[in-house]
């Protein structure tokens, strides 16, 4: 892979997320991306943040099975948004983004986001779900309608982003903001320590 060398370790990320790539890139990484394909709504847990960790796990895992990517180490990453005891996840249609937003605005809620780490060569793993506060903002009915016609919040966990057109939405946020777009880089560096990786090893 360009920008690589012969002793950068091989990164995998099991994701589709465009932000989760561009988190990865931007903080010096050049990650292969291999989409898992996982069925979302099959898989249960008794808690969101519980949830998060069993699909970013199940999403690392069937990646890391594939044989082409022996010797890789796999990331596996997925996000909810804890609402009232509640996973949320993409909505499935406008008018259910528009209910979700019109139950947020002015109240706060905790994204969930699950972190897996998988080294194909010894079949190790190494995961933990990180946790930020959000705090929403009072959009108007008028401009939840407008956002929900862009068809932004459909693609997104929560139905929201701070780095789209929700974020003028947002009022603040507790904790890591780089969990809230989609993936935590302090955690991935700490998951990877348990690997007895640095991330440094894999700058490009």
């Amino acid at each position: 892979m360009a920008g690589m060398t012969a002793r950068t370790p091989r990164l995998v990320l099991a994701s589709a997320s465009p932000a989760r790539l561009r988190l990865l890139r931007n903080a010096g990484f050049a990650p292969e991306v291999v989409v898992s394909g996982v069925d979302e709504d099959a898989l249960t847990a008794p808690t969101p943040a519980e949830l998060a960790l069993v699909l970013a796990e199940a999403k690392a895992a069937v990646v890391a099975a594939r044989p082409e990517l022996a010797g890789a180490l796999v990331i596996g990453c997925d996000s909810v948004l804890e609402l009232d005891g509640e996973a949320l996840g993409k909505p499935k249609d406008a008018e259910e983004a528009t209910a979700r937003w019109k139950a947020m605005r002015g109240r706060t809620g905790v994204l969930q986001t699950g972190h897996c780490v998988t080294d194909t060569a010894t079949g190790r793993i190494a995961s933990a779900t990180a946790s930020t506060t959000v705090r929403f903002g009072e959009p108007t009915d008028a401009e939840v309608a407008a956002y929900v016609a862009t068809g932004e919040p459909l693609q997104l966990a929560g139905a929201f982003s701070l780095e789209g057109k929700s974020a003028p939405f947002i009022d603040r946020i507790e904790g890591d903001h780089g969990n809230v777009i989609g993936l935590s880089l302090p955690l991935l560096r700490r998951l990877l320590a348990e690997h007895g990786r640095s991330v440094t090893e894999f700058w490009a």
